[in-house]
C-alpha cells in the first residue's frame, strides 16, 4: 500500500524512490531511499518502526500510527471518494489480523488505529512535551486565547471532552452546570479501559479561575477540597454495566494556574489513600495535549487557525 501501483484502478498512488523517501520524511523517520528494490525496503523500515517501545499492548507506537495516518491522507485519494473506503478496506484487512481498524475521525478528517477488544485510539505523536512546530505554536495561542474569554462549559464542551474521547476515555459524561443537584463535586466522569480489560473510573472538577491557597484567592482551594472529598466518596452508576462504583482517581482541572500552594494545601489535607487519587491540570497541561492530539478552538473562536488550516497542504 505504501509502495503503491501504478495499475490505472490503483487506490493506493504509486511511490517512486525520492517519494517513498517523502513518505517517511513526513512519518517523522530519517529513512532514505537509495535505489533499493522498493517492497523489500518498505517492508524493512516498517520491521524497524514496528521495534519502537510501545505504550501498551492496545496501543502500537507513535510512529506507527503515523504511518497509517501519512498513507490514508484525504488528499491522496485516486479513483475513488476522498473519503477513501476503497483504501480503508483493503488497510483494514489487514489491520484486523493483530486486532485494530483504521477509522477517520469527524473532527479532523485524520486516520486513526483503534484497538478492536479495548477501544483504545493510537494518537500519533502525542508527547505534549516534544518541541513544537512553528504552526503548533500558532494552534497553542489560538487556545490560549479561547481559554482566557471561554466559560467552564464551553471549555467542557469543546476541548476536554474531544481531548478525552481522542485519548481513549470511554462512556465521557458531562454534569455541566445546569442542574448541580445531580453534580456531586463533578463536571466530568468517564472510564478508561487497561490492557487486562478492567476499568477504572474517573471524575473531573473544572475551574474557570486560577487555583491558589491565599486567603483573599478568588477561587479559594479549600472549595475544590470539598468538592473533591464528595467526588471521591459518591458511587457512580454505569449503565453499561449496569453497576455501581466509586471514582478511582480526580482530575482538577484549572483553566488559569494551579499554584504550587494550592496542590500542597490539598495534598496536606488528604488522607494517604486520597492523596494518590488526585491529579492536576492547569492551562498549559490542557492547551499542550489539545496540540499535539489535533484538538482545536471551536471555528468561531478560530479565523485565524482557519486560515492556518487552508494553507497547509496537507
Amino acid at each position: 500500500m505504501i509502495c503503491g501501483s501504478d495499475a490505472g484502478e490503483s487506490v493506493f498512488k504509486y511511490r517512486s524512490s525520492r517519494y517513498l523517501t517523502r513518505f517517511f520524511q513526513d512519518c517523522g523517520t530519517d529513512f532514505i531511499h537509495l535505489g533499493e528494490s522498493r517492497h523489500p525496503w518498505v517492508m524493512d523500515k516498517l520491521r524497524e518502526i514496528l521495534r519502537e517501545p510501545q505504550p501498551n499492548p492496545a496501543t502500537p507506537g507513535a510512529t506507527f500510527a503515523r504511518v497509517v495516518q501519512v498513507l490514508m491522507q484525504q488528499l491522496d485519494a485516486q479513483n475513488e471518494e476522498a473519503s477513501r473506503p476503497g483504501a480503508l478496506k483493503q488497510l483494514n484487512v489487514v489491520l484486523a489480523t493483530q486486532g485494530f481498524e483504521a477509522f477517520y475521525s469527524n473532527d479532523d478528517q485524520q486516520c486513526y488505529l483503534r484497538h478492536l477488544a479495548t477501544n483504545t485510539v493510537a494518537t500519533p505523536g502525542a508527547n505534549p512535551h516534544r518541541p513544537f512546530t512553528p504552526d503548533e505554536i500558532k494552534r497553542r495561542d489560538i487556545l490560549l486565547d479561547f481559554l482566557s474569554g471561554a466559560s467552564e462549559d464551553e471549555v467542557t464542551e469543546s476541548l476536554l471532552l474531544p481531548l478525552f474521547r481522542r485519548l481513549g476515555f470511554q462512556r465521557i459524561t458531562a454534569a455541566g452546570h445546569k442542574d448541580k443537584a445531580l453534580e456531586y463535586g463533578k463536571d466530568i466522569w468517564m472510564k478508561f479501559a487497561l490492557p487486562t480489560l478492567h476499568m477504572l473510573y474517573f471524575g473531573v472538577q473544572v475551574k474557570k479561575e486560577k487555583l491558589d491557597a491565599a486567603a483573599d484567592s478568588v477561587s479559594n482551594v479549600s472549595t475544590i477540597y470539598n468538592q473533591v472529598n464528595m467526588m471521591l466518596g459518591h458511587e457512580i452508576f454505569d449503565s453499561e454495566t449496569s453497576k455501581r462504583g466509586l471514582v478511582d482517581h480526580a482530575f482538577i482541572i484549572s483553566c488559569g494556574e494551579i499554584t504550587k500552594a494550592a496542590r500542597n494545601w490539598i495534598g496536606e489535607r488528604l488522607d494517604i489513600s486520597k492523596r494518590s487519587q488526585i491529579m492536576f491540570m492547569d492551562r498549559n497541561d490542557i492547551v499542550n495535549l489539545c496540540v499535539v492530539n489535533g484538538i482545536s478552538a471551536p471555528a468561531k473562536e478560530s479565523d485565524e487557525l482557519r486560515a492556518l488550516d487552508d494553507s497547509i497542504p496537507f
